[in-house]
């Protein structure tokens, strides 16, 4: 969403953005790593406790540490004024794991929201009955088409040179291939359909919660939270870059008469990395809402230091809105 291009409207990293996204980058860095260790622990010491939904939130572990691991070149490109010292062959692999963390994360997060709708929903269909090997499959799965859709991003140079200067970037005003613009697409086609996904799955939850009985409200309703957390999460780390990546794309076809607010809006679409990249810092409180197993152990941990003493949740084979 950047250029270098003096000719028509030059939007260069201005010193607000430099200022805020590391530290910002960095406190996410710092909050994400301990939290997403936290819970890789506790899901690998449950192992033989696992079923299909934890499979999923493991699997959204490992898309965070994709972005774990390449998020202190960003910060170091950031603190540079954008300038990226790691060479090209770094800079591709970075972008590719960046963009592969975005799509994992929504993938899984969706696939989270859909497994509770059909506990919920269509408690008796086949689809509640999968066993974990069926559940590795649909995570292989939704890698390789995620990794897939990312390649383009590892065949193509993504390294702009500007003076002395190098930036490394999978948005920019230069001449871009096929593969790049497809990129684009899927970076907006995988927030809109999934987000309407999950609507969906929280409108007919909440419907149902409405028809129960009473004696199965509670179930009902922890499903709900569920849904709704993970709507919470993906609206606010992912919404920011998406509205201000097509705002900056409609004011780039008419440069004449929005070029100063085509600066604006790309210096916004670069803050709201900060927005997307947190959702590493957040997953951890997915992990709450969506596993009893991996609440309980925090829970113990809490009541422990004597900080306080918690309710430990019920754990059953049938809990709905706390399958494990």
């Amino acid at each position: 969403m950047q250029s270098n291009n003096s000719t028509t409207c030059d939007v260069e990293t201005q010193k607000v953005v430099t200022s805020i996204l590391p530290p910002l980058l960095i406190t996410e860095l710092l909050i994400g790593l301990p939290g997403n260790l936290i819970a890789l622990y506790i899901f690998c010491r449950h192992l033989p406790s696992w079923r299909p939904n934890i499979v999923f939130l493991f699997n959204l572990i490992l898309a965070d540490f994709l972005l774990l691991v390449s998020m202190p070149f960003r910060i170091d490109a950031y603190l540079r004024s954008e300038n990226w010292v790691f060479g090209d062959p770094w800079c591709r692999l970075n972008l590719f794991m960046l963009a592969v963390n975005r799509s994992a994360s929504i993938s899984f997060m969706t696939a989270v929201a859909v497994h509770r709708y059909f506990k919920v929903v269509h408690p008796h269909n086949k689809i509640n009955y999968i066993n974990l090997r069926q559940a590795g499959g649909i995570a292989c799965f939704i890698w390789v088409v995620v990794i897939s859709m990312r390649l383009p991003l590892l065949t193509n140079n993504l390294l702009i040179k500007a003076g002395n200067a190098s930036y490394c970037r999978s948005f920019s005003n230069e001449k871009i291939s096929f593969g790049i613009k497809l990129h684009y697409v899927i970076y907006i086609a995988e927030f809109f359909l999934p987000l309407l996904l999950l609507l969906f799955c929280s409108i007919r939850i909440s419907c149902i919660l409405k028809q129960r009985q009473m004696d199965r409200e509670k179930k009902v309703r922890q499903a709900i939270r569920t849904v709704l957390v993970i709507v919470g999460v993906f609206i606010f780390c992912f919404l920011p870059g998406v509205a201000t990546g097509l705002t900056a794309l409609y004011m780039k076809t008419r440069l004449k008469d929005y070029c100063n607010a085509y600066k604006l809006v790309s210096q916004l679409f670069v803050l709201s990395i900060g927005f997307t990249y947190m959702n590493s810092a957040l997953d951890p409180v997915i992990y709450c809402f969506s596993s009893s197993m991996f609440r309980n152990t925090v829970k113990r941990a809490i009541n422990q230091t004597g900080l306080g003493q918690l309710q430990l949740s019920r754990r059953a084979s049938t809990v709905i809105g706390s399958d494990s």
